[in-house]
C-alpha cells in the first residue's frame, strides 16, 4: 500500500496540481490587488463612486449608515453590494486566469513546434568534378 501511494505521488499529474495549487494561492493575492486598488476604484469612477460593497437593504429595525455598522449591530442584512463585487471579482479573475493560459499555450505550442530546417541547397559539382573537367578540356 506504501508502494502504491508513492506511485500515486511520483506521477506528474498529482505534481503538477500541487504546483498548480501553490502557484495559484500566490498568484490569487496579486489579483486581488491588481482588483481592489486598481480595477475597482476605475468602476467607481464610472459609476460615479459608488461602492458596490457597501450597498445593502436592512431586514431589520434601525437605520446603519454602512453595512458594517449593520453587521457590527447584528442586524439582518441583505447584503447584494458585496455580491455584486464578488461577481466583478470573480470575472476579472477568470479573464486574467484565461489570457495565462493563452500566453502558457501560446508558448508551449512555440516549443513543441519544430524549428523547419532550411532546404538543402542543390549540390553542384565537387571539386574533384571540376579539377576533371578541366583535365578533360586540356586534353581536347
Amino acid at each position: 500500500m506504501i508502494n502504491e501511494f508513492k506511485n500515486f505521488i511520483a506521477k506528474g499529474n498529482v505534481m503538477d496540481m500541487a504546483v498548480g495549487i501553490i502557484i495559484g494561492a500566490a498568484f490569487t493575492a496579486i489579483v486581488t490587488s491588481l482588483v481592489s486598488d486598481l480595477i475597482n476604484p476605475i468602476i467607481g469612477v464610472i459609476t460615479g463612486g459608488i461602492d458596490f460593497s457597501n450597498l445593502f437593504v436592512n431586514l431589520g429595525e434601525g437605520e446603519f449608515a454602512s453595512l458594517a455598522a449593520a453587521r457590527e449591530a447584528g442586524a439582518p442584512v441583505f447584503a447584494y453590494g458585496a455580491f455584486i463585487t464578488a461577481v466583478i471579482n470573480f470575472l476579472i479573475i477568470a479573464f486574467v486566469v484565461f489570457l495565462l493560459v493563452k500566453l502558457v499555450n501560446r508558448v508551449k505550442e512555440a516549443a513543441e513546434t519544430p524549428v523547419e530546417e532550411a532546404p538543402a541547397a542543390p549540390a553542384g559539382p565537387s571539386e574533384l568534378d571540376v579539377l576533371l573537367e578541366i583535365r578533360d578540356a586540356l586534353k581536347k
